[in-house]
């Protein structure tokens, strides 16, 4: 994975789907998160970074655990398991997007 690149505030919100405000939120919340700030108080992500804001939606949305505690005691003891359930429900939405594309193109 590549870790020197930085992602702008932005990117990060268009890869996760998330808005600014819960990713600056999360960054309170988590200490995995560590983004890297610009004199102007610009958010640069890494990708270890954005794949956490991944994580933690998925755990939020599909594992439905909201509590702040719950989530970090599921990030740092989260099994395998839960990982490729993640990373298969990511293939499958993107698949899901392909396919509407197609049907609206009929």
């Amino acid at each position: 994975m590549e870790t020197d690149k930085y992602y702008h505030q932005q990117e990060a919100m268009e890869m996760t789907g998330l808005p600014a405000s819960t990713l600056r939120y999360w960054e309170e919340q988590f200490e995995q998160i560590h983004p890297r700030k610009d004199g102007h108080g610009n958010r640069y992500y890494t990708m270890s970074d954005i794949e956490t804001f991944k994580r933690i939606r998925y755990i939020r949305d599909e594992l439905h655990i909201t509590r702040i505690a719950a989530i970090r005691a599921e990030l740092q003891h989260g099994d395998k398991k839960t990982d490729v359930r993640q990373q298969a429900t990511e293939v499958l939405m993107k698949i899901r997007t392909q396919l509407v594309a197609i049907r609206d193109m009929i």
